[in-house]
């Protein structure tokens, strides 16, 4: 399936070097979101095994998020090494983060190897981002991003859900620890096939003059916005992603398997919203795009407010919000690269900050929330955040100057 919808959205406008690695870099974050995303829809189990309480394990969640505020620092390294060495370290971390998260035995620690497998990924997405904005000019990015991008989908349809019954089998820790495993092997794989080099100069020329109008190295009230926006879309998603494992667990007695089960629905229409984003966005505008999957999420919030307390409706309308916010953030990733001409990674690094700080934003409030009031609060905050990025994007489209 995966490479039939690459050969279907590349063709030979595109850069050899493209389409001969796009299959291995989405199989590489494949690796690195599966580590990162398994945490979330088992975080009741998780708590249990370490033996603290849902929203304390929401501050070790708000703590590692936060770290990400040190994404443009990262991002300069970025600039300063070859995009294939911030990838093959990123995954290396990847690996050490989660082997130390499967090894945690108290919230501290936990907490660390959070932070650890946070920023590595971090490390690896801007080192991807910026070997995508070498090779691929602004006008196209977001069908090359867009694909790479099932890889965030992929890794909770496959990683995730494979996790999940590993665990179901076993116990988290070792459903970490496969994860981990493929991580390392991902990276092995990036530092063979992968160039040391940056894209030919005529390429990355090609594409920079895509980029940049005027280098000024200054981010400007759109990149300002399209930061804003980010961080209210990922604080939407999070008041979800933090609370709906335990609210199917304790609302309608869900165990590891069955998650395992919604993961993979949740990852199948993840990757929907991915190919959509891949084939539209930049015909539609990168910004319009943003907006239209936020505004998905905010009905679908308020839904889910109502109807919490039936199960499948409850989840139909999860469906939807999930679908929603793959889109948008899809969608949003190609402007990254521009925010502050020239420098690609930079840029990304600002729009990842924007986007930490609000799953640090959402993080410990959801989960208060959750365990004070049921699932209708984190539901109504999901939609208050959803509602704000609709406002952010779509004055960010009206201060646009490049055309999308």
């Amino acid at each position: 399936m995966l490479d039939s919808v690459i050969d279907r959205i590349l063709d030979d406008r595109d850069a050899p070097d493209v389409r001969r690695h796009v299959g291995t870099l989405i199989v590489a974050r494949l690796a690195g979101n599966s580590c990162y995303r398994f945490a979330p829809p088992f975080l009741a189990t998780i708590a249990r095994g370490i033996d603290v309480s849902l929203d304390q394990i929401g501050i070790a969640l708000a703590i590692s998020e936060l770290c990400g505020l040190f994404s443009p620092l990262t991002a300069r390294l970025v600039d300063r090494m070859s995009r294939r060495t911030g990838m093959v370290l990123g995954l290396l971390g990847i690996t050490a983060g989660t082997v130390l998260a499967a090894s945690s035995q108290g919230l501290v620690l936990f907490a660390v190897a959070l932070v650890v497998l946070g920023q590595s990924k971090v490390l690896f997405d801007l080192g991807m981002g910026a070997w995508i904005a070498d090779h691929v000019p602004y006008q196209r990015r977001s069908r090359i991003v867009g694909i790479t991008e099932t890889s965030w989908a992929f890794g909770l349809l496959i990683g995730v859900s494979a996790m999940g019954l590993i665990t179901a089998a076993t116990n988290w820790r070792v459903g970490y620890l496969v994860g981990a495993a493929g991580a390392l092997v991902m990276g092995s794989v990036i530092a063979k096939q992968l160039s040391s080099e940056r894209a030919p100069a005529e390429l990355a020329a090609n594409s920079a003059a895509a980029d940049v109008r005027g280098s000024t190295g200054s981010i400007g009230t759109r990149g300002w916005l399209v930061v804003g926006g980010i961080c209210t879309l990922m604080a939407a998603s999070q008041s979800l992603f933090v609370t709906f494992g335990s609210w199917l667990e304790d609302a309608f007695d869900f165990r590891p398997a069955a998650l395992a089960a919604v993961a993979f629905g949740l990852g199948l229409g993840e990757l929907v919203a991915s190919i959509t984003s891949a084939r539209g966005t930049d015909r539609w505008g990168k910004e319009r795009s943003t907006a239209i999957g936020a505004l998905l999420m905010v009905p679908s919030g308020l839904a889910l407010v109502v109807w919490h307390d039936h199960v499948a409706v409850g989840m139909l309308f999860l469906v939807v919000a999930i679908c929603g916010f793959e889109f948008a953030i899809v969608s949003v990733i190609a402007i990254g690269s521009t925010l502050v001409p020239g420098s690609p990674a930079r840029g990304l690094g600002m729009m990842l900050a924007g986007g930490t700080m609000g799953r640090a934003l959402a993080a410990i409030p959801a989960t208060r929330l959750y365990e004070s009031r049921g699932m209708g609060w984190p539901a109504m905050l999901s939609a208050a955040f959803a509602s704000c990025t609709v406002v952010a994007m779509t004055l960010a489209k009206r201060h646009a100057t490049r055309p999308n």
